[in-house]
């Protein structure tokens, strides 16, 4: 149990890495788009190979294909009314010319985590295979959304102790949600487990389409695409191997 609420912790706490690089170093741009590509394709890869492929003959697929389209359904209308109330841009590492919304970006940044840390902790479960390169690409993929994003936010004033107040208590929650995701379903049916991967899937790949691979390329240009081809091929890889 306490396995699951620490590598829910550890996956997530490059969030806090990434806000400690973007406030005391100077990472250029292109490097932060190469890294986001990175875990974009690792994204891909991890939610295709790991979440999907585990499923398959294992849950009824018709329910996989719905809470796959229900997770990437919910993401994108967050994803709306987030953008409405200012939190658009809460992955940019630019200066918002109307102002970062701070509840914006914090409510934006746990829909992300939650997710993701309810998925590992459903990993820990004894029937379930540990999902190491799910784990090391979410690890991947978070730093280069905080140090982008905080980035933003110091060009928008924020201190320094909020922004690590910020991802700090991501981590927690992070760590939290895994523990969460452990405790519940560890009675569930194996099926109940692979639905929620489905979910997370769907969320996961609408996340990435939407808020990461459109800064990679803006920052990054046309080598973004092989960067990510280079994450999906590398989780493939890594898949096989555990």
């Amino acid at each position: 149990m306490f396995q699951a609420a620490l590598w829910g912790g550890v996956a997530s706490l490059s969030l806090l890495i990434g806000a400690f690089m973007a406030i005391f170093l100077h990472i250029p741009k292109k490097v932060v788009a190469f890294i986001m590509a990175l875990g974009t394709g690792l994204i891909i890869g991890s939610a295709t190979f790991d979440l999907l492929s585990e499923a398959e003959g294992k849950a009824d697929l018709l329910y996989l294909i719905s809470m796959f389209l229900l997770g990437a359904l919910i993401f994108t209308l967050f994803e709306m009314f987030i953008s409405k109330k200012g939190g658009s841009e809460r992955k940019r590492s630019k200066k918002n010319p109307h102002g970062h919304s701070g509840l914006a970006i914090y409510v934006g940044t746990i829909m992300d985590a939650i997710p993701e840390s309810i998925i590992i902790g459903v990993s820990f479960i004894e029937s379930q295979s540990m999902q190491w390169v799910f784990i090391i690409a979410i690890f991947i993929s978070n730093l280069p959304e905080s140090l982008s994003s905080s980035i933003g936010l110091k060009l928008d004033h924020y201190s320094t102790k909020k922004i690590l107040y910020l991802w700090g208590s991501v981590v927690i929650l992070s760590s939290l949600s895994s523990l969460l995701g452990y405790a519940l379903l560890q009675d569930a049916p194996e099926s109940t487990s692979y639905i929620i991967g489905a979910f997370g899937a769907g969320g996961l790949l609408a996340m990435a389409s939407s808020t990461m691979m459109p800064e990679a390329y803006e920052e990054g240009g046309p080598i973004v695409g092989f960067l990510s081809s280079l994450g999906i091929i590398l989780s493939f890889v890594l898949t096989h191997m555990s």
